[in-house]
């Protein structure tokens, strides 16, 4: 048996042009936009039967922003993106690709990103959607940076929208008083220097059933189940986030080349007050390592959690622009992705 031929053994095949890209990439801007409604505890307390001071004490929630009836995922994505955009100093005609991270598309298709690249004036941009839940903006960010170093694009466009009132019981106690509605959004263009990280990233699939939909939506349209939505159970997501998203956190700043002395910011997964606090103990943040908590005024909003927390953060904290932020997200699926970047 003959060793298959090389692409150099056989005189006269064509050979393809292959791509290359920018050798660097960093986050140019950042844009939000969050549900119209500030929904404070009292107003969710009595379909589960609890009280604001339960709520607090084990979400540090305070109020939730939640959107209109008529806005959709598809409308806070784009509100958030053109955001991003204008604030990135990029014409809109040169984003190539955009990426919606989203578990809430109102439509199982189109995808949110199509319509988003035409509402921003990115036609005829390329444009998908990820559904990897709390962690899809640092899974779509991961693929922002690998378009752009391998040249399949120049400027990306990332978001992550959440509609997540739509699919929720508001009686169910695991859950509903957590959840938010909004979208953040960046831009990706190529850099001078490193501005993101090695992405670490992963899922464990064996936990699937500890977060996700109840029900499908076959079986909603067979009139077996009523409308789907959101369970979790609390305590299998509590103890995997902080002990095993810990581990994700700490190799991603390995990765980067970084410690934890070196950050600016740690944005971890709006998720719970207690996770993060918790986060910020194991891997020993010091003292002048800004924390977001944007979960206390917005709620657990998802795959957009950490963009909104970092544009909040930056509107509050603009001293740590050009620092290091450790990103985390973490979530249904048990799916996990982490990275460090410079921030705008």
């Amino acid at each position: 048996m003959t060793d298959a031929p090389t692409i150099s053994s056989r005189p006269g095949r064509p050979v393809l042009t292959q791509a290359t890209g920018a050798a660097h990439t960093r986050i140019y801007a950042y844009g939000a936009a969050r549900g119209e409604n500030a929904v404070p505890n009292d107003d969710l307390v009595g379909p589960i039967d609890s009280s604001d001071e339960w709520i607090r004490q084990r979400t540090g929630i305070v109020t939730r922003t939640r959107a209109n009836a008529g806005t959709t995922a598809v409308d806070l994505a784009a509100d958030a993106a053109a955001e991003a955009v204008s604030r990135s100093g990029i014409d809109p005609s040169q984003v190539d690709a955009v990426i919606v991270a989203t578990v809430s598309n109102p439509k199982q298709t189109p995808s949110v990103s199509a319509i988003v690249a035409d509402r921003i004036g990115a036609n005829p941009a390329a444009a998908y959607d990820v559904n990897a839940a709390c962690a899809g903006f640092a899974y779509a960010v991961a693929q922002a940076d690998a378009l752009i170093r391998s040249g399949a694009a120049h400027f990306a466009v990332v978001v992550g929208a959440e509609k997540l009132s739509d699919i929720v019981d508001p009686a169910d106690r695991s859950i509903s008083f957590l959840l938010g509605d909004g979208a953040g959004a960046v831009v990706v263009g190529p850099s001078e220097f490193p501005g993101i990280g090695p992405t670490v990233w992963g899922s464990d699939g064996s936990k699937a059933d500890a977060v996700g939909m109840n029900h499908t939506l076959v079986e909603f349209r067979d009139g077996l189940s009523p409308w789907p939505t959101l369970r979790q159970e609390g305590p299998t997501v509590f103890r995997w986030a902080v002990w095993e998203m810990v581990k994700v956190a700490r190799q991603a700043l390995e990765e980067a080349g970084v410690t934890a002395t070196d950050l600016s910011a740690f944005v971890p997964h709006q998720a719970n007050m207690r996770i993060i606090d918790e986060f910020a103990k194991q891997l020993g943040l010091p003292e002048t390592v800004v924390i977001a908590r944007d979960i206390e005024t917005t709620g657990n909003t998802s795959a957009a959690s950490i963009p909104l927390a970092t544009h909040r953060l930056l509107a509050e904290h603009p001293e740590v622009s050009g620092g290091l932020a450790l990103q985390i997200g973490f979530g249904a699926g048990l799916v996990f992705g982490a990275q460090v970047v410079v921030l705008p």
